[in-house]
């Protein structure tokens, strides 16, 4: 028999906007499982708080034994992207880690108004989430969450179960002392969740309850005097590392990535990239355009598709290129520089009007998109061409892209990765007096405009996400770098409070500091899946923010967010010079398998871009 008494709503007493945080198109604590089985559901309320308990049972006459997948528990949270008029008051960023006996969701309201959501599981073991999302809405829905019971063996007869509570809180760390206060549950994190070779981190291990002795990898941890216990971890090996931590019946679990360098990494991808994803095939137009690539099938990717094309977000390859050779040098690089002059060519010829500064959207100078996107990354390019070889063209040109993007409408849009403060910087030591006031003026009155608008976030690619966000905190604050105007740091401040709320503390490389995005898997892999992106390149946008937040503050609170935000897209890059797109983290997505990095190396670079930028 199989039973559930309903909750259709969760709306906090304390809530002036009196959101509720289910959605109405799934049902809460619904249960998916093998036909056999049969399940109950139950919930209790005490004021604000939710006690849900489900009971699942194998009635059948012989034992089953599930796997991850096997059985799965709905979890409806409104994470979803109407608008951010909707949006900042009634949709939530949710923070989830499925990590066995201590298993929690952070939910916070995308404005960042209290009383947030939190959840955390009281009794029983998860092991990962999955997605169930309706493709129709694209970008802008992250869909419903399928929490997966851990592995069981189940005889005839046998039942199990899961129990959590949810509860309201103000924030990141009234969550964590309200989840150890709730259940029994053992918090880990480490100083560094992406290590370089040579380096050590501390795991500290906090259990909400007195433990005897907690075990890492079946080793005893080091006690410590304030009750908690840590293990030291050295960074001698590239690769995984998954911490199996026990404290009596109670397990959980931390996973860490030892990476090269940035720009060890950015040494092999760029030597891949000139021997593998530069076209000098007999098609004329694409000759010397950097292209996507396919790491299964080991073969360049181009079709008219936008995200497929030969231009705009794939000139990240052509950045880092530049940005590569300018910090390490020519000498021994040559291969490398002939394939950048020979990409700067058919940049040139394919995609800018270095007369007029029009920005393309594909190869045949082709318009019929306008996409403004794509001028400050063509800026960004002639840019770093120009730190390298020094001729006054490529700085003339990424002036004229500036200029051509404000002259259409640009001063109302938000840019991802416009260089506003390295331009100035760059025309001023070159004596460009005119231009520079030209187009400080510009980069002013852009900004004057996002003070203007605050957190009113306009609808973009998509209705609202973490990369309309961080440019407004960006631009003003490269504006408050250029002009010294308090207002614009000032200004910056409220969209860096909105940016944080899309970045978790999950004890996990692929989330730690990471920002939720899932959709870009479907428009930019060749899986063509939905679903969280953890990590995606773009993630490093914040963590940009972040470190120049903290270089004016002098905050090492935020030096340290930067840091693990910026180091979290490392592992996109491997070490023979490919890379994925995006890791698609759930165990699942509208049934079909995730828990994979994407074969197609197409336009991750701005990532190892930024990490470049902040060495």
């Amino acid at each position: 028999m199989n039973e559930s008494s309903a909750v259709t709503q969760l709306v906090f007493s304390g809530d002036p906007k009196q959101m509720n945080w289910f959605r109405e198109d799934y049902r809460y604590a619904d249960v998916k499982c093998p036909p056999e089985f049969t399940w109950n559901v139950s919930h209790e309320r005490q004021g604000d708080e939710l006690t849900t308990t489900v009971v699942i049972q194998n009635a059948g006459s012989h034992p089953y034994f599930t796997n991850k997948g096997s059985i799965g528990i709905s979890f409806p949270l409104a994470d979803l992207y109407k608008g951010s008029d909707i949006c900042l008051n009634y949709c939530c960023h949710a923070h989830i880690f499925c990590g066995e006996n201590t298993s929690y969701i952070m939910a916070l309201r995308m404005g960042g108004a209290a009383p947030h959501l939190g959840m955390v599981l009281t009794e029983g073991s998860l092991c990962g989430y999955s997605i169930e999302r309706d493709v129709e809405k694209s970008s802008n829905d992250r869909g419903c969450f399928w929490l997966h019971p851990s592995p069981k063996e189940f005889a005839p007869g046998e039942a199990m179960t899961l129990s959590w509570k949810i509860f309201p809180h103000s924030g990141k760390k009234d969550f964590q002392e309200k989840l150890q206060r709730l259940a029994p549950v053992i918090w880990a994190e480490a100083g560094r969740h992406v290590l370089y070779p040579g380096e050590k981190t501390s795991i500290t291990i906090r259990p909400s309850f007195e433990a005897e002795e907690v075990l890492v990898n079946g080793t005893r941890a080091q006690r410590n005097s304030d009750r908690t216990y840590s293990c030291l971890f050295e960074a001698e090996k590239l690769g995984e590392f998954v911490f199996r931590i026990e404290a009596g019946r109670f397990r959980t679990s931390c996973r860490l990535l030892v990476q090269e360098r940035p720009e060890t990494l950015a040494e092999k991808r760029c030597a891949f990239i000139a021997a593998h994803q530069q076209y000098h095939g007999p098609i004329k137009e694409l000759r010397g355009a950097y292209l996507a690539y396919d790491n299964e099938e080991h073969r360049l990717v181009y079709t008219p598709e936008s995200d497929f094309n030969a231009a705009r977000e794939r000139m990240g390859m052509g950045v880092l290129m530049a940005r590569f050779l300018c910090r390490r040098g020519t000498g021994g690089h040559e291969k490398e520089e002939a394939s950048l002059l020979e990409y700067r060519e058919f940049v040139l010829r394919e995609l800018v009007d270095e007369e007029t500064g029009l920005v393309c959207n594909d190869i045949g100078r082709d318009i019929s998109w306008h996409r403004l996107y794509n001028y400050p990354w063509a800026a960004t390019f002639f840019l770093e061409c120009w730190k390298l070889w020094r001729h006054e063209k490529d700085l003339d040109i990424a002036c004229r892209t500036i200029e051509k993007f404000y002259q259409s409408g640009g001063g109302r849009f938000y840019p991802i990765e416009m260089p506003a403060a390295s331009l100035c910087r760059e025309l001023e030591k070159a004596g460009w007096t005119e231009r520079l006031e030209t187009i400080k003026g510009l980069f002013q009155s852009h900004a004057e405009y996002l003070l203007a608008a605050g957190t009113n976030y306009p609808a973009s690619e998509v209705n609202y996400e973490q990369s309309i966000v961080a440019p407004a905190a960006d631009i003003l604050l490269q504006v408050y770098e250029i002009t010294g105007d308090e207002k614009y740091f000032s200004g910056a401040q409220k969209h860096i409070e909105v940016l944080e709320l899309f970045n978790g503390m999950q004890p996990d490389y692929h989330l730690y500091e990471t920002a939720i995005r899932h959709w870009d898997g479907y428009w930019f892999g060749k899986s063509r899946m939905y679903g969280d992106t953890f990590p995606h390149y773009w993630s490093a946008q914040t963590g940009k923010v972040f470190r120049r937040y903290a270089e004016f503050t002098g905050s090492a609170q935020y030096a340290e967010k930067a840091e693990n935000s910026l180091r979290g897209v490392l592992s996109m890059f491997f070490a023979d010079g490919t890379a994925t797109c995006a890791y698609l983290f759930p165990y699942s997505v509208n049934g079909r398998r995730g828990d994979f990095a994407d074969p197609y190396a197409n336009d991750q670079d701005w990532g190892l871009c930024a990490c470049l930028e902040a060495e």
